[in-house]
């Protein structure tokens, strides 16, 4: 059994894959979003209890191999796959979506390590930014932007309390290059993160259209000694050669 941590459009498409050449597959969850996109076969939501139980699970379920197709910035889950698959002789696999550092208007981006960062850097840059970087770092962005007029966008409603100027907007991708021109032209800034793909990535090409100047959250960096491919097709490769 093959077990995907996953949470990302290329979780799903590997659960597919797996699931039509009739590999047994489980799909985890963390549960931080209401109403997931689910993948095709079975599923299990909610966290592990860290290392320790990630690895017992791994173990009790007699897992073949472990792929993290979790999210670019889920540092948290990665780290403790690594540490998990070492403890339990698990081969782990990290499948990742190609960053957006590689598009021709990058270098004119303001990148960023973090998002206090970012925040400082949109407060210089302009009073109307439209934020799409989550709800769960959100709240690093109110006091440097509490009298601009944000727009933020998220997929379920923030946990924490907005300032009275911001608007929020309950959405999630793929997203158009119509809608988010529409939204642009009213914004002078966009904000997010590195997330990459090209579910969300009109948004870059609207920006770089309408001369909107963008910030940008790097990933963090990568855990040592992690293999990682960017493709579905290539899992399939590393699973056939265990």
């Amino acid at each position: 059994m093959i077990l995907v941590l996953g949470g990302t459009g290329e979780a799903r498409d590997l659960a597919a894959a797996l699931d039509a050449a009739d590999v047994a597959v489980v799909s985890s969850l963390a549960g931080r979003v209401a109403r997931p996109r689910l993948p095709v076969g079975e599923v299990r939501v909610g966290g592990f209890g860290g290392v320790d139980g990630l690895a017992a699970w791994l173990r009790t379920h007699e897992v073949r191999a472990l792929v993290d197709a979790t999210h670019p910035f889920a540092a948290v889950i990665s780290g403790n796959a690594v540490a998990a698959a070492e403890r339990a002789g698990v081969p782990l696999l990290r499948l990742e979506r190609p960053g957006w550092s590689g598009r021709p208007e990058a270098p004119g981006w303001t990148w960023v390590d973090d998002s206090a960062a970012a925040a400082e850097a949109t407060a210089a840059l302009g009073r109307r930014p439209f934020l799409t970087v989550g709800r769960q770092g959100l709240g690093e962005y109110v006091a440097p932007l509490v009298d601009h007029a944000v727009l933020a966008r998220v997929v379920d409603p923030p946990e924490i309390a907005v300032p009275t100027t911001w608007e929020v907007l309950l959405d999630r991708g793929p997203y158009t290059l119509d809608g988010e021109t529409a939204i642009l032209r009213g914004r002078d800034v966009l904000v997010t993160k590195d997330s990459g793909g090209d579910k969300t990535s009109a948004k870059l090409d609207a920006a770089a259209a309408l001369g909107v100047p963008v910030v940008v959250v790097r990933r963090p960096a990568a855990v040592r000694g992690t293999a990682t491919v960017t493709s579905v097709p290539a899992v399939l490769g590393w699973l056939e050669g265990l």
